[in-house]
């Protein structure tokens, strides 16, 4: 086990090359028929096409967006009428520092809303990339676990997900990534906790690179004892015992053990020696700071 920790530690190399780095767009909801939206402050809605106000929302009140006619309309019940935005691409922004809410979770950031057809609506939190990571980490991860295997998910996660958006996956529908576990969980603002959000500040844009191209760093629950690499294959990852003490797999088993990450950091392992045992051919890099929108 010591003879581990000396080589972990001595292949811990930093290259901090600034590679930019952008805002966020999440799929919260795609293609339905409606959605409801609310603001914990004052807000605005406004036609992005053509950087115009069309609407301004009061806080803690719901308001209905629907389509019509391929545009959005605001279902009013306490105007009794509909409200026309006469477009189909809005965005929801709040007047001054506050939480957008959706899906029964608040949510930082901005909110666009498309209306593309017979596509219906789609629903996208617009949200700068370290923001969106505090509400991932403890989403993925529980919040109570020792603080470099958070650090060490914080750095995997924002690696997947600039990946995940360079790669365009999504690109068609107009976001990066989704909200589930088919990307990455998100809860929002809703689910960010001290220690996790202090994980994500802690290791402020760092991300795992190859050949300057930013890695998308797969991880999963437990694999059973084992990690796997896809048939594909890839060079970054490995096949390696994955600490996870014989659990049962949970997940696809590809990447990073999260429970094995928990007990390596138990073990006295830091966030660099775990990502440096389950990855490999890889150097840390540094995110430029053009986070905002």
């Amino acid at each position: 086990m010591n003879s581990l920790k000396i080589i972990l530690t001595f292949f811990v190399i930093f290259s901090f090359a600034q590679i930019r780095a952008e805002a966020i767009k999440i799929g919260l909801q795609t293609n339905v028929k409606d959605v409801k939206i609310a603001s914990s402050v004052p807000a605005e809605i406004y036609d992005i096409a053509h950087n115009k106000l069309l609407y301004e929302i009061q806080p803690m009140k719901i308001y209905q967006l629907k389509s019509k006619n391929n545009d959005l309309i605001i279902v009013s019940q306490a105007l009794k009428k509909d409200i026309p935005l006469k477009t189909n691409y809005i965005l929801i922004k709040t007047k001054s520092p506050g939480f957008l809410c959706q899906k029964r979770a608040w949510y930082r950031g901005d909110f666009i809303v498309t209306n593309w057809g017979d596509k219906g609506i789609t629903l996208i939190n617009n949200i700068p990339l370290e923001e969106y990571l505090k509400g991932v980490v403890p989403s993925e991860m529980p919040s109570k676990w020792n603080s470099e295997a958070l650090k060490a998910q914080a750095i995997a996660a924002r690696s997947y997900a600039v990946a995940t958006k360079n790669a365009g996956k999504h690109a068609s529908k107009g976001y990066d990534l989704v909200d589930t576990t088919a990307d990455q969980a998100y809860g929002g603002a809703s689910a960010e906790k001290v220690t996790t959000s202090k994980a994500v500040d802690d290791t402020k844009g760092i991300v795992l690179v190859q050949n300057q191209r930013v890695l998308p760093t797969y991880y999963h629950a437990s694999s059973g004892g084992q990690t796997k690499v896809w048939n594909s294959g890839s060079s970054f990852l490995q096949s390696v015992p994955s600490f996870d003490y014989g659990m049962k797999k949970n997940g696809h088993g590809v990447g990073m053990s999260q429970n094995g990450a928990n007990n390596m950091a138990a073990q006295g392992y830091n966030a660099f020696q775990i990502l440096n045992y389950f990855y490999k051919d890889f150097k840390f890099a540094k995110l430029s700071d053009n986070w905002d929108i």
